[in-house]
């Protein structure tokens, strides 16, 4: 198996009721979603709220999750930006220590041409040796990097192994997967997608709904790249409402209320996030008291 294939989870970012950094509950987050079997931890991405953590608290909750991972599972850091040489240089000066890879999303707002995506990440893949998984996700980055563009960085840079594919589009999926080299893995950034993305060969995904539901979310996982279709299938129609309760108010709101009512972390988020509406958490908690 590719080495980041399977479960990989994008991990939240705790908060105090202050705003600052719940470290006691990131250390419990970390435990609750490696006991529920998932394949690798990403720090630092979308869920985690990193725009709005500084350079110094990134650095604080990269390194905590290292160590309180303590090589159960890979790790690995999200590093992106719409500025190519603040990126690159955050690549280069990073302490990357016990990191097996970086998740890079393609530049959001500026809308880059193809040729404009591929040159940002020809300048991240020659900075780093790190292992570099791509991130396509038009819907936050408003542009999409095409197949093509992906193909071309998988080919030609050797440490270019994985994309996450959250365009939401099967047939790019499946363009995808037809011509990538053996090294590169086709992941999926749609949680509510991967049982099709499963049966067109993509070989893992960056869930959200892993932080709430790791066991059951691995399991279906595993099932479906077993090809055991019945049983992931079955796992599939028991998360599916509750996968969407957690992106009703936008991500990660519903994720942090869940793992409120299970104990886990608190539901704060950081501004411009607001926390769940009493109508939004009344809907989760019947979820989890049916499931």
């Amino acid at each position: 198996m590719h080495q980041f294939a399977g479960t990989g989870v994008a991990l939240v970012t705790p908060f105090n009721s202050d705003s600052s950094i719940d470290f006691n509950s990131l250390e419990k987050l970390v435990d609750h979603v490696i006991e529920g079997g998932v394949s690798f931890l990403v720090a630092l991405g979308s869920t985690g709220e990193t725009p709005t953590l500084s350079r110094e608290e990134q650095q604080q909750v990269l390194s905590f999750v290292v160590e309180k991972c303590n090589g159960r599972v890979p790790v690995v850091c999200g590093i992106a930006g719409n500025n190519t040489a603040e990126v690159v240089n955050n690549v280069k000066t990073y302490d990357l220590t016990g990191v097996s890879g970086i998740l890079s999303a393609s530049p959001h707002y500026n809308k880059p041409s193809q040729e404009g995506i591929y040159l940002h990440f020809k300048a991240i893949a020659t900075a780093t040796d790190k292992p570099i998984i791509l991130y396509n996700v038009p819907g936050r980055t408003g542009s999409n990097m095409a197949p093509a563009t992906v193909l071309r960085l998988a080919n030609e840079f050797s440490n270019v192994v994985a994309i996450k594919e959250a365009s939401g589009n099967l047939g790019q999926c499946m363009e995808l997967v037809q011509g990538k080299p053996d090294h590169f893995a086709i992941l999926s950034g749609d949680d509510d997608l991967f049982i099709c993305q499963a049966a067109i060969g993509m070989e893992g995904v960056i869930s959200v709904a892993a932080n709430s539901f790791p066991k059951d979310f691995t399991t279906m996982v595993s099932h479906l790249l077993s090809g055991d279709f019945a049983a992931g299938r079955k796992l599939h129609y028991k998360l599916i409402d509750g996968i969407r309760l957690l992106f009703a108010e936008g991500n990660p709101t519903g994720v942090k209320c869940t793992l409120d009512e299970l104990g886990v972390c608190p539901a704060n988020v950081r501004l411009p996030l607001v926390t769940a509406t009493d109508e939004l958490r009344k809907k989760i908690k019947a979820y989890l008291s049916n499931n």
